[in-house]
């Protein structure tokens, strides 16, 4: 009897957070220079994509049966390939997506690990997998990202051979995946961070500006703060700018131009130039 049940899993490990039972999985150096290569990434260096692009790197150097490797993500109900180190892959990621099945698509969702050691035998997706064969993939596996125990999404790794993953690749496989989301998970939330602190730095310099405008405003027409708003916001509506640009023109108009007597004066009291 063969060790593989019909769900594509090697019995015994393969669960949903990534939790074996029996014997604990060595880790051998190659799974250790690649969790130290995720570790190097630098996240104010590098922006998300590039993220993806490196773990589908790693993956491919580090387990030993795989030609290609690219990583699925499900965001809602959509599922897209955030990277790939190869047409090839991606490829044969977006035919899964096209039948909405596949083992790409079953490890994001379930966070469980799918096996196909031969394409031309496979009878899960036969559709797929016939396709598969013809592109010249002829076993693949794929393992759950797992984010807290839920999966994100899934690492799929390609192999133009049959049998190329044993159990030792798909228990490093799974150990990569684990470290990867941690990776995934980081770079995602710093990017997010650096989205909103630039959101905030620009509403606070467009608030700025717009309170010079509104000052300006005041000690032309003699007015009060909220009606010099109001001027502001009808002329950004009659001229279809955004209120920003247009408190920016009229403190800009405002500004008189540096005259050699402004310029500030070295040591000496010569003007600098």
């Amino acid at each position: 009897m063969s060790d593989q049940d019909e769900s594509g899993r090697t019995g015994g490990w393969g669960h949903g957070e990534g939790q074996r039972s029996g014997e604990a999985v060595p880790i051998g150096e190659g799974l250790l220079a690649a969790v130290a290569e995720l570790g190097r990434i630098v996240l104010s260096e590098v922006t998300l994509e590039e993220v993806f692009a490196r773990i589908a790197e790693v993956a491919r150097n580090t387990v030993a049966g795989a030609d290609e490797v690219s990583v699925t993500m499900i965001r809602g109900e959509r599922a897209n390939t955030s990277a790939a180190t190869s047409s090839f892959a991606r490829r044969l990621d977006e035919r899964q997506y096209a039948e909405s099945s596949g083992p790409c698509l079953r490890a994001a969702q379930t966070g469980e690990t799918f096996l196909i050691a031969a394409m031309t035998t496979e009878t899960r997706w036969p559709k797929y997998t016939a396709q598969a064969a013809a592109d010249g993939a002829l076993s693949s596996l794929s393992v759950a990202l797992p984010v807290h125990g839920d999966p994100i999404g899934a690492i799929n790794l390609y192999a133009r051979r049959r049998d190329a993953f044993d159990e030792h690749d798909q228990q490093v496989a799974e150990h990569f995946a684990g470290y990867a989301a941690v990776a995934v998970t980081n770079a995602a939330l710093y990017a997010a961070t650096a989205h909103l602190a630039g959101q905030m730095k620009q509403a606070m310099a467009s608030r700025a500006v717009i309170e010079q405008a509104k000052g300006i405003i005041m000690g032309e027409r003699r007015c009060t703060e909220d009606q010099a708003f109001a001027r502001l916001a009808k002329l950004s509506q009659d001229t279809n700018r955004k209120l920003r640009d247009v408190a920016a023109a009229l403190v800009e108009q405002a500004t008189p131009p540096m005259t050699i007597e402004d310029r500030p004066r070295s040591g000496n009291g010569r003007t600098k130039k």
